[in-house]
């Protein structure tokens, strides 16, 4: 009698275990699919971000080789704004 009721009790353990490693794995691939997509996402605003920069970089520069109020008046409020975010 508690050969049997050991053994049906390991067996539930083992059912519950075999269920829960089933489900982590899902949820793991799952996460690594969204992962995978965010770092996506992530690489092209990074590129965006780096031509921003660069442009910037480059209407500082021509403003100082030629300067304009306009143009100095546009930057220093560029520079003034915290980043936006998405």
């Amino acid at each position: 009698m508690k050969c049997c009721i050991t053994n049906s009790v390991l067996t539930f353990a083992l059912g519950a275990l075999a269920i829960a490693g089933v489900i982590l794995v899902l949820r793991t691939v799952m996460q690594t699919r969204e992962l995978q997509a965010v770092s996506i996402h992530a690489a092209g605003e990074n590129a965006y971000l780096t031509q921003a920069q660069a442009l910037f970089n480059e209407v500082t520069a021509y403003n100082q080789k030629s300067p304009s109020p306009e143009l100095a008046k546009f930057l220093q409020a560029a520079q003034a704004r915290p980043a936006v975010a998405r």
